[in-house]
Parts: C-alpha cells; structure tokens; sequence
C-alpha cells in the first residue's frame, strides 16, 4: 500500500478524535483525572508529588505525597509535556499528545492488517474499525493510557513481521532492542505492563525473523540486547521509586495482592491487607471472588474486545492465522493478561483493569477481524454459491456501519448522558458546586477536603484532598485528624457500607457537623485539631 491511505486513516482518526474531545471538558473519572494532575504538577515544577491521597496502601505521611505510588507515570509524562508546550494550565494543551497517539492508530492497525494479509481492502477496513473504536472510543482523547497501550502494542507486533528475507544480525539485534524499549514503555504505562518484557523476551527467542545460521549464543545476546532496551527506559523510574519509597516498583501494587473486596482499595490502615488475613477469608471466598472476576473479563472480552459483532470474525481470524506465531504470540499475551486481572488481581481486573490491559492488543483484534469475514465469506463462496467480490464489498460495508453504529450509541449514553446517562463532565461540575459552597462558608484554598476522587476535586477547586476510607465513622475520624482533613463529602453511592447511617442521617453525628446537600453529596464540617 503506499503512503496515502494511512494518510487518510490518520486524518480521519484525527478528526474523530477532536470532535469527541470537544464534549470532554474534563477528564471525567478518577484514573484520567489523576494522570492529568500529575501532568500539571510536573508542568509547573512541582515534581512528581500530589496534593492528594487517593488511597492508604503505601501508608502515606501526609500531604504532598510522593506520586504514582500505584499508576505509573507515562500517562501524566504526555499530559506534562503537552501542557510545558502549549500552556501549563489548559486541559486542552495536556491532551494534545494523547490526540496525536489515538490519530496513530487506525493507520498502525491497518499496516498491522497488512503484513497479515497483503490485502488493501482488508487492511483500509481494518483501519476504518479502529477509528470508530467502540467502548474504547471515550477514553482515547482524555489523558489515560488507552491509546498508549494500543500504540505500543500495535508496534509491538508489526515488529515481529517474518516474510523478511536475509535479515541481517544487526537488524535482529535493533528489532530485539525495539522489543524491550517496546516493553518499558508498556510497563512505563501500567504495571501489568512488566508481562509484556516476558513477551519481549519469548518473540526474540521464538518469533522474530532471525539470520540464517545463527548460532544459539547469538540469541542469548538478543536476549540481552533485549532486557536492555527495557532497562534504559525503567531504571531511572526504579531509581526515582528506591528515593522516594525504598523499593524498585511502587508500594501500592504489592497490597492489591491481598484484597478480599474492592472497596479494600480505600482501607485504612493498609497494614491490615496482608496474605494471613487474605488466606482467612477462606478459599471459597478467594474462589468465588476469582469466578466472578473471570465472569465479567469475559463480558469484556465479548462486549468491549470483540464488540459483539466482530468477536466471531476474530476468532476465525485467529484460526485462520492459527500457525502464524505472532498470532499465537498474540494469542498467549491475551491469556497471561486475563490470567493475571483474574487470579492475581481479581477485584482491580473486573473494576477495569482488563478494559484497560487488553487495549494492548485491540489493534490485532481490529486487524485480523476482515481476515475472519473473508474466512466467513470463502465459505459462502464453497457452500452456498455466493459472488465473493461482490459479498466481500457488501459485508466489509455493514461491518464498518455497525462499528459506527456502535460507536454512535456510545458516544450519545457515555458522553453526551442520553438515554438517562450521566453526561461526561458530570462529577467535575457537582465537585465545583461543592467548592463555591465550601468557599462560601469560609474555606480556604489549604484546606483538606475528603471526598471520593481526590484528584477530580483537587481539580475542581485547587484545595487538597484525601480518600473517604472504607471504614467506620472512627477510623474516618482518625484519618481526618492524620491528614488535617476539614470537610467531609459523602456521595451517593460511593458511601462505604460502614458509612452508609452517616449518610442516611446525616444529623447529630459525633464528631461531624452536617452542613448541607448538594445534588447527592452531603457536607460535614469535620472536628478541629
């Protein structure tokens, strides 16, 4: 194919991603808020520090707090560099990058569909899928690591393309040391990213186009070469991590191990999520939170993955393909991400762990789903006499219709709020709602507010904020006077069960001065210290 097609297809990936951007004036939701805050703490010197606390699993001393003690930092990287550029305050400047990377994708996975099958008309499809992108299509604008996870391992695989002939050792070499610097990046996005350096190193030993005669110990240099590229782009975050924490890899992840619910996220203290404590909660407990994790990765891998429509042409793709060892490559890395958002981290991996981990391979899924279709219409073809050229341009048409029918309809429920959906900017207004009333009652700029997202009102209004604890009205009361928290706000269902009688009579509580109702937030003034 030359040049102008993924022209075209990053234009129009483009300009799709602009106009969804413009009914975005906020990042909407926890993880993109606290990417863009990191971006903007970083943009105006402060470092990689915040002014929040999301969470207790790192036992935190108080405000501010070192960063990414549980995300990683590529995200608020982008967002930070965008905003140094294009101004440090502007919610448009953080996410000009993140623009740029989602315009990438539909051409990176219409050259992906390429080196599968040679084939123009399969590969424009491909990219036309990838542009209207469905679930996903939300969440690439704003400053999360969607689009990033998908760039890279798009990349990732149009490496390991084998119909090369007379590859040289040097280029084996570059294409071994691209793998890992592929693979940091990836675990620069998200932890689960580490599973991609295993992947890393099984394409070196088993899939990359190798020279002819290499001898073994060559490959054990690749290998090397390899871990490298990985090395070069982690250790200064290793080294960042052993100053500000003690150890390589951030603290919180550790903890996450230990969960016997989700709202353990939010516990405090966090010295109570230990293996002792997970192993009593039983193993019929630790079986049904691993059963109903699996369940609905499942759900994610038809809904969201596969779009409903195209998970059959996926898989006879996959088959099609079946001997292709990126493909089987492709195939393992599904099952290793799966395998560790269900078992390892259960309650994270159905919470959107697994939306997020498997966009790392929506570009393979997006490539190979023509292939399926043109499998499904072969057999048409055999069986019921049909025109294939003409059945291919009709059925390659409705599958591109329905991807934009799809992506239409979520568009309209999860961002514009139709169909009695909640509208994206939602909670960034009713948190600056909260503020003008604070404000008016006399808080100041310094003081700490507990509330859900910490990071979204630290947004909202400029003020500190910490976690509302998934714990009882004297454990919350103690975490208020560790952190000097000032106001409390209990929302509407994101109240712990703990909590759920200082919401429901929000009058008299010891300790608490009820102040008012916003929307479905209920203001106290917590004690003085």
């Amino acid at each position: 194919m030359t040049w102008r097609p993924f022209l075209l297809l990053a234009v129009l990936g483009l300009v799709v991603m602009v106009f969804v951007s413009a009914f975005e004036p906020a990042p909407g939701y926890m993880d993109a808020d606290a990417y863009y805050a990191g971006g903007r703490q970083l943009a105006t010197g402060l470092g990689f520090t915040e002014p929040y606390l999301w969470n207790y699993l790192d036992n935190p001393v108080g405000l501010p707090h070192p960063s990414n003690a549980y995300w990683m930092p590529l995200a608020s990287l982008l967002a930070a560099a965008g905003a140094v550029l294009f101004g440090p305050g502007s919610w448009t400047a953080a996410r000009v990058g993140f623009l740029i990377v989602a315009a990438s994708i539909p051409p990176l996975t219409a050259a992906l569909a390429w080196s599968f099958t040679s084939r123009r008309n399969l590969a424009l499809t491909s990219g036309v899928l990838a542009v209207f992108s469905a679930f996903y299509l939300p969440f690439l604008p704003v400053t999360d690591t969607f689009g990033l996870y998908m760039l890279f391992g798009g990349l990732f695989f149009l490496l390991l393309v084998r119909h090369v002939s007379n590859v040289t050792p040097a280029a084996f070499l570059l294409s071994s040391f691209l793998l890992g610097i592929l693979a940091g990046l990836m675990h620069l996005s998200r932890a689960d990213g580490l599973l991609w350096l295993l992947l890393a190193i099984l394409a070196v030993a088993f899939v990359l186009k190798k020279p002819d005669q290499l001898r073994p110990l060559f490959t054990v240099f690749a290998l090397l070469v390899a871990l490298s590229g990985y090395l070069l782009i982690m250790v200064p975050w290793f080294a960042r991590n052993s100053t500000a924490f003690g150890a390589l890899l951030s603290p919180g992840g550790t903890k996450m191990l230990w969960l016997t619910s989700y709202d353990q996220l939010f516990a405090y203290p966090a010295s109570q999520l230990t293996s002792t404590a997970w192993l009593q909660s039983g193993l019929a407990s630790i079986i049904k939170a691993r059963v109903w994790s699996l369940g609905l990765n499942l759900g994610t891998t038809l809904a969201v993955q596969g779009e409903i429509f195209l998970l059959p042409l996926i898989a006879l793709g996959l088959w099609h393909l079946r001997k292709d060892r990126r493909v089987q490559l492709a195939g393992l890395a599904w099952l290793l991400t799966i395998g560790a958002m269900t078992v390892l981290f259960p309650f994270a991996g159905a919470r959107g762990g697994f939306f997020h981990s498997g966009a790392a391979l929506q570009p393979v899924w997006w490539a190979l789903s023509p292939l399926g279709l043109e499998r499904l219409i072969e057999w048409g073809r055999r069986k019921r006499g049909w025109n294939a050229a003409q059945a291919g341009s009709v059925f390659r048409t409705a599958l591109v219709a329905l991807a934009v029918l799809l992506t239409a309809i979520i568009f309209w429920t999860r961002i514009i709020g139709g169909n009695n959906g909640q509208a994206w900017d939602q909670e960034n207004i009713a948190y600056s709602q909260v503020n003008k009333f604070l404000l008016s009652q006399g808080a100041t700029c310094s003081d700490v507010v507990m509330v859900a997202n910490p990071p979204g009102f630290y947004l909202a209004s400029g003020n500190p904020a910490v976690a509302v604890p998934d714990e009882d009205i004297s454990t919350l009361l103690a975490v208020a006077k560790k952190y000097n928290a000032v106001y409390l706000v209990l929302e509407a269902g994101s109240v712990p069960a703990d909590l759920l009688t200082v919401y429901d009579n929000p009058n008299g509580q010891t300790g608490l001065t009820y102040l008012t109702e916003i929307g479905r937030a209920r203001i106290f003034r917590l004690p003085h210290h």
